[in-house]
């Protein structure tokens, strides 16, 4: 049960590095798409900065879960030790 904890706070944390990628880009592109560089959309990165910031916090959950599994995991070994 444990390792399947651990698993998915490891993909929760890939998920949110993969979205915070994203919207990484999208915000270094300003708006800019499109080969001739034509502005669709310019000045507006208000969704991308909010999705960098709701996948921070996923990634900062997903770290807590896989915090919290180790410790019950070592506190599990302590006391079969």
């Amino acid at each position: 049960m444990i390792n399947n904890t651990l698993s998915l706070g490891v993909q929760g944390i890939q998920d949110g590095m993969v979205g915070m990628e994203n919207a990484a880009r999208k915000i270094a592109r300003g708006g800019v798409d499109g080969p001739q560089g034509t502005a669709s959309g310019a000045g507006n990165l208000a969704e991308p900065l909010i999705d960098m910031i709701l996948y921070e916090r996923s990634v900062e959950a997903s770290a807590q879960v896989v915090k919290t599994a180790d410790e019950t995991l070592g506190t599990l070994l302590d006391i079969r030790a």
